[in-house]
This record gives structure tokens, sequence and C-alpha cells, in this order.
């Protein structure tokens, strides 16, 4: 048996065999272009697979070595890839730029960074594996561009559409490119460097040549705005970087702005934090200890058990033991299910985090009536389950060894948490006013009571709700 087959054997005992075999598939018979930076909710979507066993196939794939890894930092604009690295700690600054968008950016972990599989060079070679072997129209696409752009197949027909020339150029080369300016505005890009030139072409036509001199460089990428006139004009490209460049030179037309507009779902930095089967697998390998990184909404829910110790004396404590550890079976099962992820237990509580807070209340709802269930079979009342849930921005830190989250929310989530009876769900205005909630709300018959409180640490009263 071959190392390849042997690993697919694994994966096949460790993940959903359906989405393994078509893992598999995809690994014998794939182009090489869906092998690279492959977007797991498209290949679920074109499986028929459910995106959650799909994205935990491909973690336990990746852990294997079947598959490579990248968090790539995106531009929220044109949806290019500013940085790329296996873990998230390749995010090292609190601001980014982008040099096409000419703009600034503070990374957020909600919709700007993506998680993305390549085939590992191990169990079958790609020409991705090498981004120089690329022509210009597939680095753009492989490597330039994020999975967030949905990308035509004819890719090359929609770049002619807005592109005046495109060269390569390899490390230590210099070219002269000689174009006629258009009375429009005209970028000169290289997907590699990110170096951009923008020619805003104005006023009178004019025969006389203009010049242009554009250096690439491995330090930094040069950016900048230079005013012409249409007409002839002479680009002196100097390559002084260590690698191939691939400027080029495009018409900031209407063909160019469609198709940067043209998006699609991909995964988020944010939802694999929040899965279930990446903080199994990966625990601390994903962020250096002195990160902070921002996400801008993700959704707290706090449980603990009412009467606890009462419990240990009542039926004693082997017992008592194997009743709340079965307690914490079906919660986490409940929130892998919901697309959740616990972070963490502290005593008999439970802090799990969630992408929307839709996923959260279904979660809540199913935790609630699992324990209604296992004290219906006992014949008593001894699972009692307060539930809190609120929803805000946090920063996603490391702390005691693990992925962790730090902030308001988190505190207020779990003074909400506080707030709730043994059988109310406690929430904030977060939660129940979100669409999808409202709706998880109404198909359920709930009617959630609107009242003030004071939450320890929180200055001012409080909105909340409880879902009786």
């Amino acid at each position: 048996m071959s190392e390849p087959q042997a690993l697919f054997d694994v994966l096949r005992h460790s993940a959903d065999p359906k989405a393994a075999d078509a893992i598999e598939r995809l690994v014998a018979s794939g182009s090489d272009r869906a092998l690279c930076r492959l977007n797991v909710l498209d290949f679920a979507r074109a499986n028929g697979l459910d995106e959650e066993r799909a994205i935990a196939a491909f973690l336990h794939a990746s852990r294997l070595g079947i598959f490579d890894m990248s968090w790539n930092l995106l531009c929220p604009g044109c949806g290019g890839v500013l940085e790329a690295g296996a873990t998230l700690k390749c995010l090292e600054h609190d601001t980014y730029d982008c040099a096409l968008c000419s703009a600034g950016y503070e990374p957020t972990l909600d919709e700007m960074v993506e998680v993305t599989f390549t085939v590992s060079p191990r169990v079958r070679k790609i020409i991705g594996h090498d981004p120089d072997a690329l022509s210009f129209t597939e680095y753009c696409r492989q490597y330039f561009w994020g999975t967030g752009i949905d990308l035509p197949d004819n890719l090359e027909q929609h770049l002619d559409e807005f592109t005046i020339e495109a060269l390569e150029l390899p490390a230590g080369e210099k070219a002269i490119v000689s174009i006629q300016l258009p009375a429009e505005f005209v970028i000169v890009f290289d997907p590699v460097t990110h170096a951009t030139q923008f020619i805003d072409v104005q006023g009178e036509p004019t025969r006389e040549r203009q010049t242009l001199p554009l250096v690439f460089n491995d330090v930094k990428a040069q950016t900048g705005t230079v005013t012409m006139h249409p007409g002839p004009l002479r680009i002196a490209f100097d390559n002084q970087s260590g690698r191939r460049v691939l400027p080029g030179i495009w018409i900031a037309n209407d063909a160019l702005h469609q198709m940067l507009g043209r998006r699609k779902p991909f995964l988020t930095a944010k939802r694999l934090l929040t899965n279930q089967t990446f903080r199994d697998i990966y625990r601390t390998d994903t962020m250096d200890v002195d990160q902070r990184l921002k996400i801008t909404s993700l959704t707290f829910l706090f449980t603990d058990l009412k009467g606890s110790t009462q419990l240990y004396e009542r039926v004693g404590d082997l017992a008592a033991y194997d009743l709340v550890r079965h307690h914490f079976r079906v919660l986490n099962e409940i929130v892998a299910a919901e697309t959740g992820a616990v972070v963490k237990t502290i005593g008999d509580a439970v802090m799990a985090t969630f992408p929307t807070p839709d996923r959260a209340l279904a979660a809540a709802l199913r935790m609630r009536d699992a324990m209604q269930t296992i004290n219906a079979a006992r014949g008593s009342e001894d699972l009692l389950l307060k539930i809190g849930i609120h929803e805000g921005p946090c920063l996603a830190v490391t702390l005691n060894d693990r992925q962790d989250y730090f902030g308001q929310t988190v505190n207020m989530a779990a003074r909400v948490q506080s707030l709730a009876s043994t059988r109310a769900i406690f929430a904030t205005g977060a939660i129940v006013e979100d669409a999808a909630s409202s709706k998880i709300l109404a198909s359920s018959g709930l009617h959630p009571v609107q009242q003030r409180a004071a939450l320890r640490g929180i200055s001012d009263e409080m909105l909340v709700y409880e879902i009786p």
C-alpha cells in the first residue's frame, strides 16, 4: 500500500467517510488548479456535503499531511491576499495596506482572513507548488485573489477586457513596454510584489512620447499616482527583486470593477476558530501568546448547573460525577452540531462560541430540551441548566496555553448567564433581534420577555430578554 493510500485509510476512520472519499477523488483526478488554495465551502457544495463535515475532513487531512493549511489576510476591497502563512502567527502588524486599492486596513478575523487548503507535495505534485511557474492569469487566480472572489473559469478572457499589456520579467532583468494611453484611469500592477502605479490620464491627447520608470524590489512595494496625457507611453520596468514579477497594465473600467464585485462565501478564520474539530486538533498551534486579533462579531454562550454542590450531597460523588460528565458530553455534541465550539469548562460551567446568534440560540434551546429529557428519564430534576447568550466584538487571544477570547462581550455574556433561572434562557437584544434568531423563536412559539437588569461589573443597566 502506498503512503497516500494509507493516509486516506486513516482519514476515513477519523472523518466523515463520504467527505474523505470526495477528497481522495479530488486528489486523484482533480485539476492542479482545484488543489491549490481550495475553498472548502465550494468543495462541499460541489460534492453535496455538509459544510461542517467537509471542514472537519479537511482539518483531519491537514493534520495527517494530505493538505497544507494556509491563513490568508485579504483586502476587503479587491479581495487580494495581502499576507499568507501556515498559522495566524503570520499576522504580525496592526494595519495592512493594499497597494491596488490604495487603502489601509486593521485586520479582523471575520471576513478579512480566509483559510484554504493546498494538497501536500508528498501526496501529489501540482504546478501551484511553484508559483513562479504559473502564468500571469493563473498566478492572479491561485495566489493573488482570495477564494471569496467568484472568478470565472474563462478568467483570461475577462482579463482581456481591461488589460492593455502583461509581461513576465525574471529576477534582475529589465524591459521596456510601449503602449498607447487611453483617456481612462490606468493601473500598472504586479500581483507578486503588489507594486502599483496609478496613471491618471487626462487632458488633451499628445503625440510626444511620455516615459515612466518602474522598479520592483524586495523592500517595499512601489505605489503612487502620476498624471499623463492620452498618447504614447514608454514604461521602463526594472526587476531588482529576487524573483520574477508579472506586471500588468489595466484600465480601471467597469469590467474590472464588475469582476472584483463578484463575491462568494469562503471559510473565514472566525468560523474556523469556532469549529470544535479545529479546537480539538490544533489547540495552541494557531496564535502566538502575545497576539491580540480582533473579531467584530462573535456569539458567546455560557452555561452552568444550578445546585451542583447539593447534587453531590444528594446522590453521592460517583453518581454525581458521572451525571455531570454525561451532561458535558451532551452539551459538547449540541455545540458542535450547531457549528460552535466549546472554549473551556470551568467547574460545572461551559463557555462556547458560535459564528452567528441564531446558532447559539438553537444550541441553547436544544440544551434545555436535552437536560429535560435526561431528568425525565431519571425521574428527578438533578440537571438544572442556566444559560446566557450575548454577541459582540472581542479579541482572540492565547491564555493558559489555549486559544481563548477576551473583552467586554465575553464578560457581559457571563453576567447575563448569571441572571438565568433553571428553566429560562437569558439573552441580550443582539441575540433575539437577529433576523435568523427571530425566525427560530417564532417557529418554536417562544416570546421573549424584556426586562432591565443590573449586571455585575457593568455600570449601566441594560435590556435583557428572558426566553421562557
